[in-house]
């Protein structure tokens, strides 16, 4: 098995215990859902990728990424899914 030489870290253990690595994250071309936006938004938190290596991998603006570390801090998983994001848009 060939491992790419990363810079940083390959994997990171979450609160849950659960594992992330680099492989875990979505590819580049992808449909984002919340389970793939919660992946990168937790590599971002916890310095497996960084804020700007995460927005340019995925052609994201800072404002979207913003908008989903936002939500994901203040209202957990499902405030990532489009069919919730009225129910936690703030007034």
């Amino acid at each position: 098995m060939f491992l790419k030489k990363t810079p940083g870290l390959r994997t990171v253990i979450l609160p849950d215990g659960s594992i992330l690595t680099q492989a875990d994250l979505p590819q580049p071309q992808t449909r984002w859902v919340a389970s793939r936006k919660a992946a990168v938004v937790d590599a971002v938190h916890y310095g497996l990728l960084s804020r700007d290596e995460a927005i340019r991998r995925y052609g994201l603006t800072e404002e979207e990424f913003d908008a989903w570390a936002s939500a994901f801090r203040q209202h957990g998983r499902n405030a990532l899914k489009i069919t919730h994001l009225q129910k936690f848009r703030q007034p």
